[in-house]
């Protein structure tokens, strides 16, 4: 241990133990560094003008018996407990380290970022991270820019990821099973309802805010009966709810592979072999399948799964029979969604679309009848290179992620409540070369500091800054009141933002949405 390390955990050790010596006084309750919530007291860090609490424990760790259930809640504590440091990220492929794993089981905490003085009880945003359910984590995004200039809370959280969070199997008993990632969240959500007063917070004021695998989330929760209550405004970014979570039937296919795989295909009890099963092993599980480009969302590997107690109906058909939660919505994406995943599958990897190459790779998707169609509306010179053609039509088309899947979402879901559609339209830096324009995630710098690649920047600066405090402004007020500040959607239109202007354009004919009704 250096010096340095020595000197801060003994500054801990003191500042707890004085804690401890004070509990139950006043001082001890003005403590800014201090909250009391249902489970115990939490120590977390205090700066210039907000406070944050880290590594939250809100719901218990979902190891042995609990690894395929649904969450179970969080064990009480005696004392402080120290919340100056993220808690684990929910096991995953590992990263540069060369382990086949980072994270761990035990990994189910949430962060608290809260002004150091509020003038009344706050709005609060919830923030579910993306990476695909199988990568990611809460303590990745830091919202302190966020916190700073609007004075709301926002909590970010983990939940599981991967076969871990979305492995259904017929054998497998608990109701959650195929959505144990949706039980995590809507546990994190219960921990806000019950406790985020302590932190200043408004329990009876939360949005739940998911960007691409988080907005998938977002809108499996705005279906899911167990979510009924535990928020009251949603933010969807680049994930459209118009889009297929995967069947039933699917996923307990996909899952009966899996454990074959683990050696558990002809177990006695496949619940219990599954169980024992090596967390690497479990990791691992569709983790290089399949391409970064596939047709459909729920070609990925892992998805919330419909047909279940828990996800009873598809997102979209719960918004048309009413029956998702009337809450109101901010829905949108980027101009340019499917580029990054274009430039990872083809161009990164030294093999870009070409004019002989192109009507092949969109005859894979689609198959040949609708491949002629799309290739005669979308020619390979369509736009700057045939890679950027194939990523403008799936950008258009929507159905992995982009414009022209969302309007069906917006059309549903705003006969109750009203809908704010946006369209994030500023390019990043090209990427080597490549243009990788308004991309998948270029908009969340804006809002949250994180690495999100691709050359973005993070914090924003000059033009750009300008841009984030627009947005922060919008998505706070809509947090606070439910109205970000543009018109509520309708006939296709949304609220373009980019550096060179800001406002109402007709998203679903720029994207060429009557095109793609056909192939939904």
């Amino acid at each position: 241990m250096t010096r340095s390390t020595a000197r801060k955990a003994l500054a801990a050790a003191l500042a707890a133990a004085v804690a401890l010596l004070a509990v139950g006084s006043p001082a001890y309750a003005r403590d800014p560094a201090l909250v009391e919530t249902g489970d115990g007291w939490l120590h977390g860090t205090v700066g210039d003008r907000t406070r944050t609490f880290e590594g939250i424990p809100y719901a218990a760790p979902p190891v042995g018996d609990l690894r395929w259930a649904a969450t179970e809640p969080a064990a009480s504590w005696e004392g402080v407990r120290e919340a100056v440091e993220p808690g684990a990220a929910c096991a995953q492929e590992g990263r540069r380290d060369g382990e086949p794993v980072h994270g761990s089981e035990d990994c189910l905490f949430l962060n608290v970022h809260t002004p150091l003085e509020t003038d009344g009880p706050a709005p609060v945003m919830v923030f579910l991270h993306g990476g695909g359910l199988n990568t990611g984590e809460g303590a990745m995004y830091d919202p302190t820019r966020i916190v700073e200039r609007s004075g709301v809370i926002v909590v970010t959280v983990n939940y599981r990821l991967g076969a871990l969070g979305f492995l259904a199997h017929p054998d497998l008993t608990d109701p959650y099973a195929g959505n144990f990632g949706l039980a995590d969240q809507q546990a994190a959500l219960r921990w806000v309802g019950d406790n985020i007063g302590a932190f200043g917070g408004d329990p009876g004021n939360v949005t739940l805010w998911g960007q691409s695998a988080g907005g998938r989330s977002t809108c499996a929760q705005l279906a899911a009966p167990g979510a009924e209550g535990l928020f009251h405004k949603a933010i969807v970014q680049s994930a459209p709810c118009g889009n297929a979570v995967l069947t039933r039937s699917e996923a307990e296919r996909r899952g009966g592979d899996h454990a074959a795989a683990l050696g558990c295909g002809d177990a006695a009890d496949t619940e219990a072999c599954l169980r024992d099963a090596d967390l690497a092993d479990l990791v691992a599980l569709g983790a290089n399948e399949p391409s970064p480009v596939v047709r459909r969302a729920a070609d990925q590997p892992w998805s919330p799964v419909a047909g279940t107690e828990a996800l009873p109906l598809q997102p979209l058909t719960a918004m048309r029979l009413g029956l998702a939660a009337d809450v109101p919505l901010i829905h949108g994406g980027t101009s340019d969604e499917m580029r990054s995943f274009v430039y990872s599958g083809y161009d990164a990897r030294q093999n870009p679309v070409t004019a002989e190459s192109y009507p092949g790779v969109v005859a894979n998707l689609f198959g040949d009848r609708a491949a002629a169609a799309i290739i005669d509306r979308y020619p390979a010179d369509y736009s700057v290179t045939p890679s950027i053609t194939l990523a403008t039509l799936l950008t258009d088309y929507g159905a992995m992620l982009g414009t022209c899947s969302q309007p069906p979402a917006l059309d549903a879901t705003r006969r109750g409540a009203p809908v704010y559609a946006y369209e994030f339209a500023e390019p990043a830096p090209d990427v080597a070369g490549f243009p990788i324009g308004a991309h998948h995630s270029a908009d969340l710098p804006y809002l949250l500091e994180a690495d999100h690649g691709f050359g973005t920047p993070a914090p924003p600066t000059g033009d750009r800054k300008v841009l984030a405090d627009a947005m922060i402004d919008r998505w706070t007020a809509f947090a606070a009141s439910g109205d970000p500040g543009w018109d509520p959607y309708r006939d296709g239109e949304a609220l373009a933002m980019s550096i060179d202007g800001t406002g109402m354009v007709d998203v679903a004919d720029g994207h060429h949405c009557g095109f793609w009704k056909r192939f939904r």
